[in-house]
């Protein structure tokens, strides 16, 4: 029987101890906040969006995108799901995204506690571990109280940066550093952007359904549709934080983004013509309005303001009265409105890191180090984001599954 310790109690953690525990292990867990899973708690807004029908690869990003379907595949997929359901976890399926019938995080979160109780798994609570060193063929833990521990094979499962407040302070990439890791610098992913354009407080708090697309020195290399809020340091929403951690890598490499923005792509406007063409037709349908009042119609008036703003075009003008110029420029500022990005928000307002450990320093069948022999990292610690949606998440499960059944 191998002493295994896991180092975080969180998503990866819980079911790397569990599996760890199932393979026969004498397994103990250390955690530096006073219960198990915070960050699980508010996952999904507090529902838990664990899971995803849409099982498509493209919703990964990594330095090692070829490493990933070693460890996210059908078989490894089917095996976790297999798992909630023999612990109790019913799923609710809306959209293609997957909660806990009961629409509650702690729902999970008490069926992964339970689980480990069952397979006398061991917690102990309130631990920071402040170092590890490798001493012949064991691992000496050092805690932040000075107490030392010797364990067989260690789970690193500590997190990455992002929501420090739910315990994630970057340890794991300084433990895996001084063991010899290359550290992809972390990144804020999924969070905010940030722009610095005069009309940000203008439009704050507008909603709106659009096509964005994420320009990095002029080229386009990504698109989301989707429910955007307009606010009054850019833009936020779930497709915009999915295009956030490539921004944050492109912005690091001084590269320039831009996002671009068709506010009307929901009417099947995809170009500054079909906007004009709409437009005349709307004005001789509509009749006897302004232009601020044809697009008040379809458009929230605020945000109608600024593009009527930033074109020039005063609140009574008149849709016929605009000469070619004018229509171009409105036109452009609606369904292709260009938004420089100059950063984003900060660790405590991202989801997760871009960044980490790179795959190609693990074996990936295991998640075991190349470089250091009973060392399994797992979760957010490696070089993996995924989209919103249970991505993360489930990069997670399958993760922390993998080391735990690896450390026999």
């Amino acid at each position: 029987m191998k002493k295994i310790i896991v180092i975080g109690a969180g998503a990866s953690g819980l079911i790397a101890a569990i599996f760890a525990r199932k393979c026969g292990n004498d397994v103990t867990i250390l955690e530096k906040n006073e219960i198990c899973g915070k960050k699980l708690l508010a996952t999904g807004n507090g529902r838990c969006n664990f899971w995803n029908e849409n099982q498509s690869l493209e919703h990964y990003r990594s330095s090692n995108f070829d490493e990933i379907p070693e460890i996210i595949n059908t078989y490894n997929s089917q095996e976790i799901l297999d798992f909630f359901k023999n612990i109790g976890i019913e799923a609710k399926i809306k959209n293609g995204y997957y909660y806990p019938f009961s629409n509650q995080a702690i729902s999970m979160q008490k069926a992964l506690i339970l689980e480990a109780e069952k397979q006398n798994v061991k917690i102990q609570f309130k631990q920071e571990v402040i170092d590890i060193k490798k001493i012949n063929d064991k691992f000496e833990i050092v805690t932040k109280s000075g107490e030392k521990m010797i364990y067989d094979k260690i789970i690193l499962s500590t997190g990455s940066k992002a929501a420090p407040k739910t315990g994630s302070d970057g340890i794991g990439y300084e433990i895996c550093k001084n063991f010899g890791h290359s550290i992809i610098e972390p990144l804020p992913a999924l969070v905010q952007l940030k722009a610095k354009e005069p009309f940000l407080k203008e439009w704050e708090g507008i909603r709106s359904n659009v096509l964005i697309k994420l320009y990095e020195n002029n080229e386009v290399i990504a698109e989301e549709r989707g429910e955007i809020q307009l606010t009054n340091y850019g833009i936020s929403g779930i497709c915009v934080f999915n295009l956030s951690g490539r921004v944050a890598r492109g912005l690091d490499k001084n590269k320039k983004e831009v996002v671009e923005i068709n506010f009307l792509e929901g009417l099947n406007i995809i170009n500054q013509n079909k906007f004009i063409e709409w437009m005349n037709k709307r004005n001789e349908v509509v009749k006897n309005r302004t232009v601020f009042e044809l697009l008040e119609g379809v458009l929230n008036y605020k945000l109608v303001n600024v593009l009527l703003k930033i074109t020039d075009i005063g609140k009574k003008e008149q849709w016929e009265k605009l000469d070619d110029k004018k229509r171009e420029i409105l036109a452009r500022n609606i369904v292709s409105f260009r938004l420089n990005i100059i950063g984003t928000n900060s660790y405590d307002k991202a989801q997760v890191c871009s960044g980490g450990v790179p795959l190609s320093e693990l074996d990936t069948h295991s998640m075991e180090s190349k470089k250091v022999k009973g060392l399994y990292i797992t979760g957010e610690i490696l070089d993996v984001d995924g989209d919103c949606g249970g991505y993360n998440l489930e990069w997670a499960w399958i993760t922390g599954m993998i080391a735990g059944k690896s450390v026999t």
